[in-house]
């Protein structure tokens, strides 16, 4: 076990719960890298989509982490991650890497999961580095495209979301 995997193995990983929301907004603001969502949505991700997604609880029960995500509808067995954030506190010690092969395995177990996809801004490269060591350790592939470009978002300057697609999964 690597000390990372030792950091990790102190937390308990699990299903949020909406008292969870308030706490992966502020992790997600705190992040500065992702896109903050409302506060409001936080709340209903916890409730309507705890099953696909996961998040990590120090000692005392408090979030320090969380990977949001939904089973894509019209690819059943594709998991979509929407979000991937950890507490600064916590970062370097594995914990996204054990977040996501945590969910995807419980996800793999209801829906039989053989994809994963999410979508990056160019130059986050720790998101990057997180998917592609992710496909490395489940022998997938990654292809990326475009899938929102600029041009689409009608809030202002916005970098183009770069889809990953990682798959087949060996689990």
């Amino acid at each position: 076990m690597t000390a990372a995997q030792a950091d990790s193995a102190q937390l308990q990983i699990d299903r949020p719960s909406v008292t969870d929301g308030a706490a992966l907004w502020r992790i997600a603001r705190d992040s500065k890298v992702l896109d903050l969502n409302s506060s409001y949505s936080y709340l209903l991700w916890c409730r309507d989509f705890a099953a696909t997604s996961a998040v990590a609880r120090d000692e005392h029960g408090e979030a320090v982490g969380f990977v949001t995500g939904y089973v894509r509808p019209d690819r059943p067995r594709t998991l979509l991650i929407w979000q991937v954030a950890v507490d600064e506190a916590q970062r370097g010690r594995g914990l996204a890497a054990a977040l996501l092969d945590g969910l995807v395995v419980r996800c793999s177990a209801e829906h039989r999961i053989t994809a994963v996809e999410t979508t990056i801004t160019p130059g986050n490269t720790a998101s990057e580095r997180l998917f592609t060591s992710f496909a490395e350790r489940h022998g997938a592939d990654v292809e990326r495209e475009v899938l929102f470009d600029t041009g689409l978002f009608p809030d202002g300057p916005h970098d183009p979301e770069v889809l990953y697609r990682i798959g087949p999964l060996s689990l």
